[in-house]
């Protein structure tokens, strides 16, 4: 898992410590918060675990002062036809609040886009014959969704 978590960012080895559960708190470090950001706002299926652990233990991270809210998949359903979006729409929504609190939204936006089209594709994977054709429909449509109406500064999509 370290390898995956790691790829293509460094963290802290205290703070990967903290991801993986072998710490039970996170060793805040200010400086490490762009790095964290960034190993939960991947396009791998490492970096969406790491995020989903790091939610459900958001006590762990109060000292990074992340941005938990979330609307889930904002105006459209959760869980369209029972395909279950909501985590990558909540990740989705960690990433565009975070990085607009921090001022690099535009920089990591397409990233953060394509992370969330790989998270509802990990979904849709679940499934075969014309039901994953469906959901893997509905995950192109949400993906497009975000793409084209999350431009704006502001927007309520993510």
């Amino acid at each position: 898992m370290r390898r995956r978590l790691a790829a293509g960012v460094l963290v802290s080895s205290a703070t990967v410590l903290a991801v993986m559960g072998t710490a039970t708190t996170a060793v805040a470090d200010p400086a490490d918060k762009p790095q964290v950001l960034a190993s939960w706002t991947q396009t791998d299926a490492g970096s969406q675990n790491a995020f989903l652990a790091a939610r459900a233990d958001q006590g762990s991270w109060a000292a990074y002062n992340f941005d938990w809210s979330t609307d889930v998949c904002s105006s459209s359903p959760d869980n369209p036809f029972g395909f279950p979006f909501e985590n990558g729409c909540i990740r989705h929504d960690f990433g565009y609040r975070n990085y607009k609190a921090q001022g690099t939204f535009e920089a990591n936006k397409d990233r953060i886009d394509s992370a969330f089209y790989e998270d509802l594709k990990r979904v849709c994977a679940g499934y075969d014959g014309a039901t994953k054709k469906s959901c893997d429909a509905l995950a192109w449509t949400y993906y497009q969704a975000v793409v084209v109406l999350g431009v704006k500064k502001g927007s309520p999509v993510g």
